[in-house]
């Protein structure tokens, strides 16, 4: 089984917040490969991974990054594959980091989820592969008609709570 998507994070001390991404890929039964690499750190290893990335069979990638959030721009700027930042709460409650990744210059986009995203990010990436997957897109469509299902349980369940004055 060879991956198709890559989940990068700075350091292990962000995969409480990856992990979401993980499991979510693995539910909807996408290979995918999980990796640290800091852009600070391991400046060199980060460009090996992205310029080798799509020779490999990557298709996507999902990089998670917290404070100064350098990681998913410097991927982005070494492949022409999608990269996914999920900016990571750490300082300034991840508006640090959200702004270091959604401003990239012309050329070298990111596209970026909210602060701790990255269950949304595996979503993103999920969508992008089931344009060319109608398999994985029935998964996908089951998914998401699974999370309406939910919403619709818990407003029925809202209906038995009594208030003396709740008028539904």
């Amino acid at each position: 089984m060879e991956p198709k998507v890559s989940i990068i994070m700075g350091s292990t001390s962000d995969l409480p917040v990856m992990e979401k991404a993980c499991k979510l890929l693995n539910d909807l039964q996408v290979p995918f490969e999980v990796n640290a690499l800091s852009a600070h750190r391991t400046p060199d290893a980060v460009e090996l991974f992205a310029k080798g990335a799509k020779a490999r069979g990557i298709r996507v990638i999902i990089a998670g990054a917290g404070m100064a959030a350098a990681l998913p721009g410097v991927i982005a700027a070494s492949t022409t594959l999608p990269v996914i930042g999920v900016p990571i709460k750490g300082m300034l409650d991840g508006l640090d980091a959200m702004l270091s990744i959604i401003q990239m210059p012309p050329g070298i986009p990111v596209a970026t989820v909210g602060v701790n995203g990255a269950q949304n990010a595996a979503i993103l990436a999920v969508e992008m592969l089931a344009l060319s997957d109608e398999a994985l897109a029935l998964r996908l469509h089951d998914y998401k008609e699974g999370l309406r299902e939910k919403i619709e349980k818990a407003n029925k369940e809202l209906a038995e709570v009594k208030y003396e004055f709740k008028t539904n």
